[in-house]
């Protein structure tokens, strides 16, 4: 690397990036273009930035291996920022293993985490606590570090685990003042504010009360038993009964919860799952039926006794019965959380996301669009959907998780 590359690379790791584009925009030897490549992501211009890393790769060739790889890596955070879920991972795996064999801590680093957030874009929370479990930030840039660090209190609010979130951003901030980026220092300052919006609401007979995700944390480990409708299922002392894949038990347990300690009609419930005002014998069978499947599933958690009317939940033990839920009364509240991170999604990627068909993605989307929720940027494949940020809550609970709580 010669004066002026060198001198470019340090302009964009303290983010001065214009001046950095400067030194080598009329250049096309392949550091200098790798840069550019850096210049035009940090700019926001990606399709030209993916071009440019993708040219620099080519040209570096087998021969630079090191040189190779970290233009790979900053490939794969262009993909991300992209949003391109769907390429596959080897090469940025291949390109991680290069760097680790030649010692660049640095670079390895930024792989792993830009493989760990795309695992918490899929929800895919154990992945992506394995690819950070073990990482060391000692010796590398402050603003890397700040990443490790966002990461870790990524995993730990969506774990609801609270202590190790507020560990996490306070080592964040240090951080990102110490390498003092503003776009850094505006990410840190965004998650703190997560802490301190409503994440979920309560719900009881006489109230609808707004819960922070701290006030979450503590509801999930206390001795009640927890119908959680952020995520759909049941919690009760750690146990998590994940009620995603079965809408009409959960559907029926929420009713259940909502009315505890009194019981809930047989027209009621129904009217309210089933949808039907005017049931005959053949609807009370089929309430029968999924009350006996939801009987069965809950044992060892609560009874559900049979009253003159209808059903009453009885948790065990005498505990309470509390309904969470979420803070969008929405049928689409996991595609809105997704898009109020106000990056551009494609179809493609958030029915990946969201563990969704294209055809269903494109349906809620539409349905959105029609409601002016959200809008649509380019045309035919490369049209991406943007959501403007939701103020006022945090949406972290609604984001896709296969983590059970422990």
């Amino acid at each position: 690397m010669d004066s002026l590359t060198a001198a470019c690379a340090r302009m964009l790791a303290a983010g001065d990036v214009l001046n950095a584009l400067n030194l080598v925009a009329l250049r096309d030897d392949p550091p200098a273009l790798a840069l550019r490549g850096v210049a035009m992501a940090r700019l926001g211009d990606y399709s030209r930035a993916r071009d440019l890393l993708e040219l620099a790769a080519r040209k570096f060739g087998a021969h630079e291996p090191v040189q190779r790889a970290r233009c790979v890596v900053a490939g794969a955070e262009v993909a991300l920022a992209m949003r391109q879920l769907d390429s596959p991972l080897h090469a940025l795996a291949a390109a991680l293993a290069t760097l680790q064999a030649r010692n660049d801590h640095a670079n390895a680093l930024q792989a792993r985490l830009i493989m760990a957030r795309r695992f918490l874009l899929l929800g895919r929370l154990q992945d992506a606590s394995a690819t950070v479990c073990d990482i060391d930030t000692n010796g590398v840039p402050a603003s890397l570090a700040a990443v490790a660090e966002l990461v870790q209190a990524e995993l730990a609010l969506r774990s609801l685990h609270m202590e190790r979130a507020h560990t996490a951003l306070h080592r964040a901030r240090a951080a990102a003042d110490q390498a003092n980026i503003p776009a850094l220092q505006a990410e840190v300052a965004a998650m703190h504010k997560i802490l301190l919006r409503p994440a979920a609401r309560l719900l009881s007979p006489h109230e609808d009360k707004a819960l922070t995700l701290a006030e979450v944390a503590d509801l999930f480990s206390s001795t009640a038993l927890v119908v959680d409708g952020c995520r759909r299922g049941i919690s009760i002392d750690g146990t998590w009964l994940p009620l995603a894949r079965r809408p009409i038990l959960f559907e029926l347990i929420r009713a259940l919860a909502s009315a505890w300690p009194g019981d809930v009609s047989r027209q009621s419930l129904i009217a309210e799952i089933f949808r039907l005002h005017h049931p005959d014998d053949s609807h009370r069978a089929r309430l029968r039926v999924e009350m006996g499947r939801l009987r069965k599933l809950i044992s060892p958690l609560a009874q559900i006794e049979a009253t003159r009317s209808g059903y009453a939940l009885v948790p065990l033990e005498n505990r309470n019965a509390v309904v969470l839920a979420p803070p969008i009364d929405s049928d689409a509240a996991a595609l809105l959380a997704l898009l109020a991170d106000g990056a551009p999604w494609s179809t493609s990627a958030l029915a990946l996301a969201l563990g969704a068909s294209q055809r269903t993605v494109q349906r809620a989307l539409a349905d959105l669009q029609s409601n002016g929720q959200v809008h649509a940027v380019g045309k035919s494949r490369v049209r991406r959907w943007v959501s403007s940020s939701l103020a006022g809550f945090t949406t972290i609970l609604l984001l896709p998780s296969v983590l059970a709580l422990k």
